[in-house]
């Protein structure tokens, strides 16, 4: 019985079946550390809509025993004004001043029924009263932020609009601030966190429908049965007819 020696590859073969088998195991490699990288990160995910659910609950079985006790004292109990503003834009650019203008490209609300999350201060109070005309604004409760931001959340990724579709978008966006998940962005949001300025900014302008039933009169303030100025929280029963 006889055997035939079996030939060599040529280089050129041996080096590609070499490089082959390293990039298969490199990708296999990267592969079970993605794997565990998700397990990882769904447990965190989880953990950290638990720890939000329960400090937010919290915050509203405190506020209605403050409200009880103020009650049962016969004292007048008075809410603390929301930290985060909603605006929402309500009217186009004709008749439009240049200064006024130029403070709704600073707010970021370029086109009709754009809406943005702004810090409430002083500032911001100002900028809001000198374009009441063309907007409208309120305290967003928690089920708005959350609404807007599952619904109709964009974010901003190398000046690109990407829907936050997962939370990679997320943490490849603001991870280095700790902000890895969606409810810890909607945390950072309606708590005004620390990280707030560069939450806001990472978030693209809400991009609403006209408002379902339309609007009444736009020219009229709130308070007098219109439309444009301060809401207080009737700003969530408004932005839920546009989402």
């Amino acid at each position: 019985m006889t055997y035939e020696r079996k030939k060599p590859l040529p280089a050129h073969l041996a080096r590609k079946a070499e490089r082959d088998a390293r990039l298969a195991k490199e990708q296999a490699d990267a592969r079970a550390a993605a794997q565990e990288k998700g397990k990882a990160n769904k447990k965190y995910y989880l953990e950290q809509g638990k720890k939000h659910h329960e400090a937010w609950e919290a915050r509203r079985l405190e506020m209605i025993k403050a409200k009880r006790d103020a009650k049962a004292n016969g004292e007048l109990f008075v809410e603390e004004e929301g930290k985060v503003l909603l605006v929402v834009r309500i009217k186009g650019i004709n008749k439009m001043d240049p200064k006024s203008r130029k403070i709704m490209n600073l707010l970021r609300l370029r086109q009709l029924h754009n809406a943005v999350f702004l810090r409430n201060n002083k500032a911001v109070m100002n900028m809001l009263r000198r374009v009441e005309p063309y907007v409208t604004y309120g305290s967003p409760s928690l089920s708005t932020v959350r609404q807007l931001v599952y619904k109709r959340g964009y974010g901003k990724l190398n000046k690109q609009r990407i829907p936050l579709s997962n939370n990679y978008v997320i943490e490849e966006g603001l991870g280095e601030q700790g902000i890895r998940c969606m409810e810890d962005l909607i945390n950072e949001v309606i708590t005004c966190g620390p990280n707030f300025k560069k939450t806001n900014n990472f978030l693209w302008p809400f991009k609403l429908n006209s408002p379902k039933g339309g609007l009444r009169m736009k020219r009229t303030p709130y308070l007098n049965g219109g439309d444009h100025g301060p809401r207080g929280d009737n700003i969530n029963a408004f932005a839920k007819r546009m989402i």
